[in-house]
């Protein structure tokens, strides 16, 4: 029998956490996923008999007792299980640049006291900053647990305060309180966790992440695939099913309510029809709305669908033996590395002009934030490389000259190997056991994501804020819920399906 309850088209961790939470309450729940693997890009894969690569996520935030994770985990009996380990409170960011290094402490007075001592003539705008940066955190979760006129009187001034900065950038805020150009670069070092430079950066965003690390930085202590697993296994447990290979090409309408979907089965090539009383579209938002037709939605709403897509990446995934990266300042914490002391012009030369030969890029050490090493063979190391690119330079490339696309990849990975021999690592070449490096075009055909994009809605202040996609599709029995329709990161969509799970069920929680 092809009749559900609840249909979650897609496999990313915000339609998972939905479907876990709502195969929970005994609601017979269906999972399509085109791909093989499940979570969106949140899966593993392997590589031959190599180590294990997740696609993209690195390290996550809102994972300790109390906060949305680990509560969604505890909703399903699952936080014994998918447990996480915390990263350096001292240091769980280390932050690199010409002439500058700085660790980022958890501790807001430390950071305060660390950034004073490298610039002491500055140590009042910069202490006025930090403080600016909690009181806005506050007004954010003031005006994020629905807000009424005394809830955002009860944050007083931190909401007025976090309203004022309601169109603004990071690099508004930094203008704002006067920062030196070097502060500010090694604050926004973490733009790789955004791809974005602070003079496009929702300073609303870059609040939200860069105090939700500082509350605590995690790693899962069996890693993101582990984590997966856990919620593919829960709704399966509780006679939900997941299909994988299964495409889901059109959605089934009956008037102005959508009572299913067709799915091509990819492995057979047959076609089949599943019907429910909700579809969950876990799918990009503007990719259903074109194959259901844009006509069909209230004006509202379409309008709230012409989103911008994020930016994509350039990935380098590395698995090496036979050195001891700890003897080379690695440890349980990301490093950031820019060449320039100016983000916004070191994100233009690599993102409007193509130009590597001075990259900023993160690195992350997944072998140093757990003792599990399931992830890869004895003896090995993994080291993966984060920068950002173009979409349509990389896809241009490749679909008119696939010689020079790749001779583009392979110059990119050897511009950011040769920074770090140059800086973290010499001989790094020498001990890699493998090696690849994944384009925009990789993100989009290995992980289904609309012109390789991140994060789906670019998290620019246009796109933070009242005027973003919300769950209502103005179609009845059609819900978003995706990091376009609530927000993104590993943490942002736990929340966007535990949320939206929320308001269907009248069932809370969080």
């Amino acid at each position: 029998m092809n009749r559900y309850d609840d249909i979650v088209v897609g496999s990313g961790i915000a339609g998972l956490v939905f479907a876990a939470l709502s195969a929970s309450k005994g609601h017979k729940v269906l999972v399509l996923e085109a791909h093989e693997y499940a979570g969106g890009y949140g899966h593993t894969f392997q590589m031959g008999k190599s180590a294990k690569f997740n696609a993209q996520l690195h390290y996550v935030w809102n994972c300790g007792e109390g906060e949305t994770v680990h509560k969604v985990l505890s909703q399903l009996g699952l936080a014994q299980e998918v447990i996480f380990e915390q990263l350096d409170p001292d240091g769980f960011d280390h932050m690199h640049m010409p002439g500058y290094s700085l660790k980022i402490p958890s501790s807001a007075v430390e950071l305060e006291k660390r950034m004073s001592a490298l610039f002491p003539q500055d140590r009042l705008v910069i202490s006025r900053f930090i403080k600016a940066v909690a009181r806005v955190a506050n007004g954010l979760d003031v005006l994020a647990s629905k807000p009424s006129a005394a809830r955002v009187l009860k944050g007083g001034l931190d909401t007025v305060l976090t309203l004022s900065f309601l169109k603004s950038s990071l690099q508004d805020a930094f203008d704002r309180y006067r920062l030196p150009k070097a502060a500010q670069t090694l604050l926004a070092s973490q733009w790789p966790d955004f791809l974005l430079p602070p003079e496009q950066l929702s300073f609303y965003a870059w609040v939200m992440l860069f105090t939700g690390y500082q509350r605590g930085a995690y790693y899962p202590t069996h890693h993101f695939e582990h984590v997966i697993d856990s919620l593919v296994a829960s709704i399966r447990q509780n006679n939900g099913d997941v299909l994988l290979q299964h495409e889901v090409t059109e959605f089934v309408l009956d008037k102005d309510r959508v009572i299913g979907v067709v799915a091509s089965e990819l492995a057979s090539g047959g076609v089949v029809q599943f019907t429910a009383e909700k579809v969950i579209c876990n799918m990009d938002p503007q990719l259903a709305a074109d194959m259901i037709g844009r006509d069909k939605f209230a004006k509202s709403v379409s309008k709230r669908l012409c989103y911008d897509y994020s930016p994509s990446n350039f990935m380098i995934y590395c698995a090496i033996e036979g050195i001891d990266l700890a003897q080379h300042g690695f440890g349980k914490w990301n490093v950031f590395h820019t060449g320039h002391d100016d983000l916004n012009e070191a994100f233009n030369a690599m993102y409007l002009e193509h130009d590597y030969s001075n990259p900023s890029f993160a690195m992350t050490t997944p072998s140093f934030m757990t003792a599990d090493a399931s992830d890869r063979p004895p003896g090995q190391s993994i080291v993966e490389i984060l920068t950002v690119a173009d979409y349509h330079y990389f896809n241009e490339l490749l679909t008119t000259d696939r010689k020079a696309y790749l001779r583009k990849k392979k110059e990119v990975v050897n511009a950011l190997l040769d920074k770090v021999e140059e800086h973290y690592i010499p001989n790094f070449r020498q001990h890699l056991v493998f090696c690849t490096g994944g384009t925009p075009t990789t993100n989009e055909k290995f992980c289904l994501a609309p012109s390789g994009n991140s994060y789906g809605s670019n998290m620019t202040a246009q796109n933070i804020g009242p005027g973003r996609l919300k769950e209502h599709s103005s179609l009845q029995g059609l819900y978003f819920c995706n990091a376009s329709s609530g927000f993104a990161g590993f943490a942002g969509t736990f929340w966007t399906g535990a949320r939206l799970y929320e308001k269907l069920s009248s069932d809370s929680f969080l």
